[in-house]
C-alpha cells in the first residue's frame, strides 16, 4: 500500500485525502487502473433496496413490489446479524426477479434505473473515478450485473463491471444467483478483481465504502474509503452523458415504495372516476369537474375564440394548434382549456384510449414538419404536466394504461400555454417562403423557450428505438 491508514482506526484513508493529480503521475504511470464498489461508494446510498424496488415494480407491477416490502423485516434482521450481506442480497434478488423475464429486468435496468442512479452519484468518489481512470475503470458490486452495468458503462464510463450473476431458465429469472460465483461480497469481490486485472497485477487505486470491501481494496496500490457523511450528488450536467430518455411509471423516489403500494388501489379507483367524468360530461363542464376531483388545469395566454368557417373552404378551416407531446391526454386538456372539443392529429393511440377519449382522433400522423403544410393558421401551444407518484407516459409499458397512471396521481396538474399565432411571413405560403422544416423548427424553439427546455434533434422514433435496443 502506498498510503497510510485513516482516522478512527480505519485501515484506509478517506477518499477526500486522495490527491488525484499525484496519484495519476506517481511512478510515471499514464494509464491508471481504478476499481470501485457501487453502493455507498460511487453512489451515495449504501442500501440497494430502492433500486430493487424499481426493478420489482417495472418487471412485476405493484404485486411484486408488495412482496418485496413484505420481506423488508427479514432484510432488516439479516442486516442486523453478523456477516449477512450475502443472505440479504439473495432475498432481494429472489423477491425482485423470481419468475420475471430476464429481458424485462434488463430493459428496466437500461431505461429506468439510470435516471435514479444519476441522481445519487457521490462527488468525491466520482472525482477520483473519472480523473484517474485514464487506463481502465472497473466496478465490482454485489448488485446483479444486469441491473448495474448499463448505467455504469453508458453514463459513468466504466470499462468492465463485475456483479452478482442471476440464474435463469428458459429466459426467466429463477430468483437465485449463479451457483459458481455466488453473491459478490467479501473475498468473492477480491476474486472478481483479480480476474478483471489479470494474475499478478494490482489495480492502482481502489475505492470502497464498507468493511466487506476491504478484501479487494487490499489488492490495490492505493485505496480510499468513502465516508458516510451526507453530501450533495454530482449535478447531472457534470456526468459524461445526460439521461434524456426515461421510461418508467414511478416518479417517486423508490424509498417511498410503501406509500406507492398503499395508494395503488385507491389511485386506480380515483382514476376510473376521473376518466369517466372526462368521457361523459360535456366539455364546457370538464375544467370545473376536474378541479373538484383534484385535477388542476392551468391556463396561460389567451385562448382563441372559435373562428368562423369561410364558405369557400367547404367547412374546412380554423386554427391548427401545434403542441409538444407530454402524455396521450394532451389534446384532452387542450380541449378543456378551450372549453370545446378539437379534432386531434396524432401519431398513434391505443384502442382503449380511443374509446375513452372525449374528442375525435381520425388521423394518424407523425408529429413532424407535415403539420406546417396543412394550414397557415398555426398557433403554438406549450403543454406541461406535473405528477407526484406516477409518470403518465412510457415506451415499454401498456400504452392503454397511460391515462390511468396519470389520473392515479393524487393531485395531477396540466398547464396549457397559448402562444401568439405565427405571422404570415413565418408560414409556408407566406411572404417569407419558409419551408415546412423551417416552420417546425421555429415552433419547436418557441415552445422550448416557454418551457425552459433545450431543443434537440431527437424524435419520437429515437425514443422508441432507444427502448427497442434496450429491450433486447
Amino acid at each position: 500500500m502506498a498510503v497510510a491508514g485513516g482516522a478512527g482506526g480505519e485501515p484506509f484513508p478517506a477518499v477526500d485525502k486522495c490527491d488525484v493529480d499525484a496519484s495519476c503521475r506517481r511512478g510515471g504511470r499514464r494509464a491508471v487502473v481504478v476499481v470501485s464498489d457501487l453502493d455507498g461508494t460511487l453512489l451515495r446510498s449504501r442500501r440497494a433496496f430502492p433500486y430493487y424496488a424499481l426493478v420489482a415494480f417495472e418487471a412485476g407491477g405493484a404485486a411484486r413490489l408488495a412482496l418485496l416490502l413484505l420481506l423488508a423485516p427479514v432484510l432488516w434482521l439479516l442486516r442486523r446479524a453478523a456477516a449477512s450481506e450475502s443472505a440479504a442480497v439473495r432475498v432481494l434478488v429472489f423477491a425482485a426477479t423470481a419468475g420475471a423475464r430476464v429481458s424485462d429486468v434488463e430493459s428496466a435496468a437500461r431505461a429506468v434505473l439510470p435516471r435514479f442512479y444519476a441522481d445519487d452519484v457521490h462527488p468525491a468518489a466520482w472525482r477520483v473515478f473519472v480523473t484517474c481512470g485514464g487506463g481502465r475503470r472497473l466496478v465490482v458490486t454485489a448488485t446483479p450485473r444486469v441491473m448495474a452495468e448499463p448505467f455504469l458503462r453508458d453514463y459513468l464510463g466504466a470499462d468492465t463491471v463485475a456483479g452478482t450473476e442471476l440464474a435463469a431458465w428458459r429466459g426467466r429469472a429463477t430468483g437465485m444467483v449463479d451457483a459458481r460465483r455466488g453473491v459478490l461480497v467479501g473475498e468473492r469481490k477480491a476474486e472478481a478483481v483479480r480476474e478483471m486485472v489479470g494474475d499478478g497485477e494490482m489495480p492502482d487505486i481502489g475505492l470502497g465504502g464498507r468493511r466487506s470491501d476491504y478484501a479487494f481494496m487490499s489488492l490495490c496500490k492505493e485505496a480510499y474509503l468513502v465516508p458516510r457523511d451526507p453530501v450533495e450528488a454530482v449535478p447531472a450536467d457534470k456526468l459524461p452523458r445526460p439521461v434524456i430518455f426515461h421510461d418508467g411509471r414511478l416518479r417517486l423516489r423508490p424509498l417511498a415504495a410503501p406509500l406507492t403500494v398503499a395508494w395503488f388501489p385507491v389511485g386506480f379507483l380515483l382514476a376510473c372516476v376521473r376518466i369517466a367524468a372526462g368521457a361523459l360530461l360535456p366539455m364546457p363542464w370538464l375544467r370545473r369537474a376536474f378541479g373538484a376531483l383534484g385535477v388542476r388545469v392551468v391556463l396561460r395566454g389567451t385562448a382563441p375564440a372559435p373562428a368562423p368557417m369561410p364558405p369557400s373552404t367547404g367547412g374546412r378551416g380554423g386554427v391548427l394548434f401545434a403542441s409538444n407531446h407530454r402524455t396521450l391526454l394532451n389534446a384532452v386538456f387542450l380541449s378543456v382549456a378551450l372549453g370545446r372539443p378539437v379534432v386531434t392529429i396524432t401519431y398513434s393511440v391505443s384502442r382503449l384510449s380511443e374509446l375513452l377519449s372525449p374528442i375525435r382522433t381520425p388521423y394518424l400522423l407523425r408529429f413532424s414538419a407535415l403539420f406546417a403544410e396543412l394550414t397557415d393558421d398555426i398557433l403554438p401551444v406549450a403543454t406541461g404536466c406535473w405528477t407526484s407518484m406516477f409518470h403518465g407516459t412510457t415506451a415499454r409499458g401498456c400504452k392503454a394504461m397511460d391515462p390511468f397512471y396519470f389520473f392515479m396521481n393524487p393531485f395531477p396538474e396540466y398547464t396549457v400555454t397559448f402562444l401568439d399565432k405565427l405571422p404570415a411571413e413565418l408560414t409556408c405560403s407566406g411572404s417569407g417562403g419558409k419551408s415546412s422544416h423551417d416552420v417546425a423548427n421555429h415552433v419547436q424553439k418557441l415552445i422550448a423557450s416557454t418551457l425552459s427546455y433545450e431543443c434537440t434533434s431527437l424524435t419520437r422514433r429515437d425514443k422508441y428505438q432507444h427502448w427497442w435496443r434496450n429491450a433486447f
